[in-house]
């Protein structure tokens, strides 16, 4: 998987209180807190670097002394950790999550100091081993079967330069780019490693994969036209079947990824016969139910996914990406006017039964 981490372990703990002070009824300092807290340019890697132990632990309160009746509160531990994590405890329950730069979560609290309810012992902090699960946050993500052409696209529509090869487990680790438009808008983009049939059971690159398509506000189906065969002993499959197992990856994994918008890109539109297999695909995209025994019945997805675009383009030839830009863009916006407008009616709600409250009174 490279050099890219998107889970890691961590122990936290949080500081023991100070000793109180029981001739004169002192209070001893509460201990310090463990905070996690969301910053950009950050990742799970150079935390493990900066910190190789992966231990977290908050400073201890001060005892309570004639000068000063009551300890200070111990030092706080901050760490910081990048944009789009889950915090999980040790049994795999999500306790938190950390989504914008700014945002803070308690990973461990500090132990009471001593103090008359305590008979002036102090209280140890809280201490526990959490994980923390990376899924990337970006608005679109590309899903396909290995060599489809996803980093050749990626590439050729924004800045980054994923490593390009023949071969089918070219991408190993998630590669994110940004799609720069005239007007300066920026739109991020998700390569993540190639699927293979039987992933939802982690198969392959599996949930390591499907998790990161969680958060993506938008799906990029990225299909090969000439269709795809990961290798000798697996079965050759048509453009139309790879759209159609993508789809049940998907689904197996969590249904309500289908819910996301989803465009479509049919790539290597320079290859010999495209433009056939091109109608082909389309007819039977316009009556799927008609094809479906192309099919094992174990791999037809229960819904299919509704396509808001399809854009055949070639990465080699530069044909469509243009259009696949402007496609993005329209599909981004329009989602993001939706939210507003949603939003907009919520708050109109709320006033109105606000003024409704006050006319009663």
């Amino acid at each position: 998987y490279g050099n890219f981490i998107d889970d890691l372990r961590l122990y936290v703990r949080g500081g023991t209180g100070g000793m109180g002070y029981p001739r004169l009824g002192g209070e001893g300092g509460r201990g310090g807190d463990v905070w996690f807290i969301a910053r950009e340019r950050t990742t799970l890697k150079s935390i493990k670097d900066r910190y190789p132990q992966k231990r977290f632990v908050a400073g201890t309160g001060a005892n309570s002394s004639v000068k000063a009746l009551k300890g200070e509160k111990g030092k706080d531990c901050e760490v910081h950790v990048p944009l789009g994590i889950s915090v999980l405890c040790d049994d795999g329950k999500q306790i938190g999550e950390l989504n914008a730069a700014g945002e803070r979560f308690l990973a461990a609290r500090g132990g009471l100091g001593g103090s008359l309810a305590t008979n002036f012992v102090p209280c140890k902090g809280q201490r526990r081993i959490v994980h923390l699960d990376l899924k990337l946050i970006a608005d679109v993500g590309l899903v396909g079967f290995p060599n489809a052409g996803k980093s050749s696209l990626l590439s050729k529509i924004s800045h980054a330069k994923p490593e390009i090869a023949n071969y089918a487990f070219t991408t190993v680790q998630p590669e994110l780019g940004k799609i720069m438009y005239a007007d300066y808008k920026q739109i991020s983009v998700a390569d993540l490693p190639g699927l293979i049939e039987g992933a939802h059971a982690n198969k392959g690159m599996g949930h390591k994969f499907l998790k990161h398509v969680e958060r993506t506000k938008q799906l990029l189906l990225v299909v090969d036209i000439s269709g795809f065969q990961l290798s000798i002993k697996t079965r050759f499959r048509t453009a139309f079947e790879t759209i159609l197992l993508l789809t049940k990856e998907l689904e197996l994994y969590k249904e309500e990824l289908l819910t996301k918008r989803a465009l479509l890109a049919i790539n290597k539109m320079d290859l010999p016969c495209a433009k056939d297999n091109l109608n082909e695909l389309i007819k039977q995209l316009q009556n799927p139910q008609d094809f479906l025994h192309l099919l094992e019945e174990e791999m037809i997805p229960a819904n299919t996914l509704e396509f808001k675009d399809i854009i055949p383009v070639s990465t080699y030839s530069g044909e469509g990406i243009e259009e696949l830009k402007a496609c993005v863009r329209k599909s981004i916006d329009e989602e993001a006017e939706k939210e507003n407008e949603e939003y907009r009616k919520k708050k109109l709600l709320l006033l109105q039964a606000s003024e409704g409250e006050q006319m009663n009174r």
